[in-house]
């Protein structure tokens, strides 16, 4: 949980620095810089973990260091890649295609969730416990030599960024068009991370299984909210050409249906149901914000945006990790549930009569 949160702590700062420099030269550099960065986090994690497996390093503290200095390095250079890909599709896109293009884009972080842990399981069975590190370091290579090679910049750098387009990117968090958004984001992302990390304990005890078997479970039931996170993105946002603030609305409904079922299962089945409203409400609600705040802007600032966009996703879990199931435990087993839907009713209200007019 520490090595989590501090990557995401680094991952919410530089994201927003990527993403200006993106503006400055150009969205193809930053990518490349991104995933080369994750590459090398992932291969430094993986040696990491090998030689104290091995033996050679020893002792809780230096592996617990190692391990967070090697994570730390996807917060701080990995964070690169998401937003200058978000403003690279904004480059490329009209306002009446912007929302499509987006739900694309975050379709293939949430495809990345379903296929992943099968993958890795796939290969930890054939190949040893630390082969999914290392064919994710390779990934990354091939992926960044491909983009640095194929992945036309046709939209050129900014030659020249003043000083007053300059000083406006750095306040943009807080300007009165993109704050709103980002809010909802930052809340998204909170109640997303207490959830996740809620469920497989909520499950273990209202079925009454061991952790072994709650693991059974847990994956098939994640795996159907994902997929209903790709059908939302993939499927039902492009047919129903839904704009930003109904999806942010109808997002934060369904994850609030699917909290409440989930804090009031007594089996498999409605903790299954539940976790299809939450991917349901996170493909519709993530999609929803993110192009919104793409379109609060101008061509100018679509790099600024993108960092912030990609820092609020990743706000909510420097705490999480530790905030909601410490609510779990010490409060009430109910407890984070009607915490994440107190939040989401809050975001339904904001997104229905707060948000700012857009031009769609």
């Amino acid at each position: 949980g520490a090595i989590f949160s501090l990557s995401a702590a680094a991952w919410t700062v530089t994201s927003p620095i990527w993403g200006r420099l993106s503006n400055r030269w150009g969205r193809r550099p930053v990518i490349v810089i991104g995933l080369a960065g994750f590459a090398t986090s992932m291969i430094l994690f993986g040696i990491t973990a090998q030689l104290a497996r091995s033996g050679i390093i020893t002792g809780l503290w230096p592996v617990f260091i190692c391990l967070l200095l090697s994570r730390s390095l996807f917060g701080l250079f990995g964070s690169g890649t998401p937003p200058a890909s978000q403003a690279y599709i904004a480059d490329r896109t009209a306002p009446v295609e912007r929302t499509d293009a987006l739900a694309g884009l975050t379709s293939g972080f949430t495809f990345g969730s379903v296929a992943g842990p099968a993958v890795a399981a796939a290969l930890v069975t054939a190949f040893g416990l630390l082969s999914p590190v290392v064919l994710a370091a390779l990934g990354a290579l091939v992926m960044a030599v491909l983009v640095w090679t194929k992945l036309p910049e046709t939209a050129p750098p900014q030659a020249q960024v003043t000083t007053v387009q300059d000083e406006y990117g750095r306040k943009l968090w807080r300007s009165a068009a993109v704050f709103p958004f980002l809010t909802y984001g930052a809340g998204l992302s909170l109640i997303t991370g207490v959830l996740v990390q809620t469920f497989p304990f909520a499950l273990m005890d209202k079925l009454d299984v061991a952790y072994i078997t709650a693991a059974q479970y847990t994956g098939p039931a994640m795996a159907m909210g994902a997929m209903a996170t790709l059908m939302a993105q993939l499927v039902f946002i492009p047919r129903l050409k839904m704009t930003p603030k109904p999806l942010m609305v109808w997002g934060a409904v369904s994850l609030f249906v699917g909290a409440a079922l989930i804090m009031i299962a007594t089996d498999f089945a409605t903790l299954v149901v539940g976790q299809m409203a939450m991917g349901l409400g996170s493909g519709f609600a993530r999609a929803g914000f993110t192009a919104g705040a793409s379109l609060a802007v101008d061509h100018r600032y679509q790099g600024n945006v993108a960092g912030l966009v990609v820092s609020a996703n990743g706000i909510g879990f420097i705490i999480s990790p530790f905030f909601g199931l410490w609510l779990y435990q010490h409060a009430h087993p109910a407890a984070p549930f009607l915490f994440c839907m107190g939040i989401l009713a809050l975001l339904m209200v904001q997104a229905r009569w707060r948000l700012p007019r857009l031009s769609i």
